[in-house]
């Protein structure tokens, strides 16, 4: 799943109309640019020459034929399938990958390509130096599936492929079958030109990112641990963020995703006793869970801004090198760095500026689910609400579960209620007028992701190769702007991203799609999925650079 938030573009939208600056470099310090790194050792001769390939329309044509192939394959997953094995849906993939035997054929019969829990794609490319750990390089081939009830409102059908000589349409052009299709030309092209790489790569495609992961990466994770042990990455590259194209005419923010916010839905769940609703008691259960979501929601979580954390170096980043940050900001996020104050300060105003960055710096909270009672004329003997939180990087499932209990239990006290918090009880009452639980709703709480270290080299290859690859990028949209990298937070993919079963790979996580933000025609997820094939062509050249970079390496 990728969920693109423009919240750079956002804050610039916001502040442009300040015209009053100070040279950038007020706090360039805060948010260093590396440079763009190309091949210059054994690779330079290869990555030269395998650009004119990538020029030639037949390799275009080729290339957006494969994607438009792989669309044609409904490799839909849907909420609450069961194992492999059992649940039928699964047995589409083997349709895909007769389709990717077909289409890339080196890569089958020189690599080792394995599965695991039967459709999950592993393929193995073995390097010579066995001291140097391996690169990753995941994906998945599973799509959300599309409403029937959509289908005439496509321009194309979605499950067409069909390419109008700009875009390809489809249900997974962008999410997540384009950027898997441009990993599997990138090396099948290399393995054409006869590349042998010094360190090995890894590519993962899971079957379920789009629902859980249990039966994709969840198994692949552990295969590859027991393979590769804890830690046996050089780094891993997942779809995520790409970069955007909205800060005036000159200028464009690659924003890779270094850590992802954590993930719970607390269920808030009163009993009472029921009866005829001639006899009322002071409040039914209905009316305590009102009281209780009103005192969630008049206590959010406060923001908290670290200099240790991704937010604070995505804000700095903004404050450095944005166009149009009005200078009071500029100065702050400056102070920011050394002064305590200004520190607590940017914290609660940069939510002023867009609603994306005051979500970034705090743990959210939203109430999407109630239910209670079932007739007009009996008392409703229970009711319950389910509450959205995405954890803040600061934060912890554990510091979440906290906040929720001290919040309510004053309350269960008020209603007379017994109260039981995530398995624990915490008061009780007797005689009692009811019970109050909370508790993990999904069982799918989870913890914020480990923050991708940003002053080490994996994270300077990976910047690097992106500002190489468009400042050699032939696209009108990109062709002599100015690039800057900032770190992101994302925001919203959490749950649904099957770098959470990774963890325990490498400390160096990469969520990053090389597009634009204008480089889908309507988003993935929705009517009319499509990608702009030039986009297709400049990610496998992306990749391309990734792992000869890599390749090049020598830690």
């Amino acid at each position: 799943m990728i969920l693109r938030v423009p919240l750079l573009a956002a804050v610039v939208a916001a502040v442009v109309a300040s015209p009053a600056q100070q040279p950038l470099s007020l706090a360039q310090h805060a948010c260093p640019q590396h440079h763009p790194l190309t091949p210059t050792g054994r690779n330079a001769p290869l990555s030269a020459h395998i650009q004119d390939i990538y020029d030639s329309p037949d390799f275009q044509a080729k290339t957006i034929q494969a994607l438009s192939g792989a669309v044609k394959v409904p490799s839909e997953s849907y909420d609450a399938m069961g194992p492999v094995g059992e649940d039928p849906r699964y047995a589409v993939f083997a349709d895909l990958h007769a389709f990717f035997r077909k289409s890339f054929p080196l890569i089958h019969s020189q690599l080792n390509v394995s599965t695991v829990n039967t459709y999950n794609l592993v393929i193995h490319w073995q390097g010579s130096d066995p001291s140097l750990l391996p690169i990753l390089m995941t994906g998945h081939q599973d799509v959300v599936p599309v409403d029937p009830s959509t289908w005439n409102q496509w321009e194309h059908p979605p499950y067409s492929g069909h390419y109008d000589g700009t875009w390809i349409w489809g249900r997974g052009t962008c999410d997540d079958k384009g950027p898997v299709v441009s990993i599997l030309t990138a090396v099948e092209t290399l393995l054409g030109q006869a590349f042998k790489p010094t360190r090995s790569f890894v590519f993962a495609f899971g079957i379920d990112e789009e629902s859980s992961g249990l039966q994709g990466a969840g198994k692949i994770a552990k295969y590859l641990q027991s393979t590769y042990g804890k830690n046996g990455f050089a780094a891993i590259l997942d779809e995520g963020s790409g970069f955007t194209e909205r800060f005036g005419e000159d200028t464009i923010f690659v924003v890779p995703s270094t850590s992802e916010k954590g993930y719970m839905d607390v269920k808030v769940d009163v009993s009472t006793l029921g009866g005829h609703s001639s006899v009322p008691p002071p409040h039914t259960s209905i009316g305590i869970l009102s009281a209780l979501i009103v005192t969630i929601e008049a206590n959010p979580h406060k923001p908290t801004l670290l200099r240790t954390g991704t937010p604070f170096a995505t804000i700095q980043c903004t404050a450095a090198h944005a166009p149009g940050i009005p200078q009071p900001l500029r100065d702050l996020a400056h102070a920011a760095l050394t002064d305590d104050d200004a520190l607590e300060k940017l914290g609660k105003q940069i939510g002023l500026v867009d609603p994306a960055y005051k979500a970034m710096v705090e743990t959210t909270q939203a109430v999407d689910l109630i239910v209670g009672g079932v007739k007009t004329n009996a008392l409703p003997e229970g009711a319950s609400a389910v509450v959205n939180h995405r954890i803040g990087e600061h934060s912890s499932v554990h510091g979440l579960q906290d906040h929720i209990t001290k919040l309510l239990a004053p309350l269960a006290s008020q209603f007379n209620l017994t109260f039981d918090a995530f398995g624990t009880s915490v008061s009780s009452s007797s005689p009692s007028s009811g019970h109050l639980t909370v508790s993990d709703a999904f069982g799918t709480a989870l913890e914020p992701a480990p923050p991708t270290p940003l002053d080490a080299e994996p994270w300077k290859i990976l910047v690097g190769t992106a500002k190489a690859s468009l400042s050699e990028s032939k696209r009108e949209s990109v062709v002599g702007k100015k690039v800057f990298v900032s770190p992101m937070l994302a925001l919203g993919n959490t749950v649904r991203t099957d770098t959470k079963s990774y963890w325990n790979l490498t400390k160096h996580i990469f969520r990053y799609t090389h597009m634009g933000d204008s480089d889908g025609y309507n988003g993935a997820h929705t009517v009319n999925e499509a990608i702009r094939a030039d986009a297709l062509i400049d990610n496998v050249r992306f990749l391309t650079k990734f792992i000869l970079n890599w390749d090049e390496a020598e830690f």
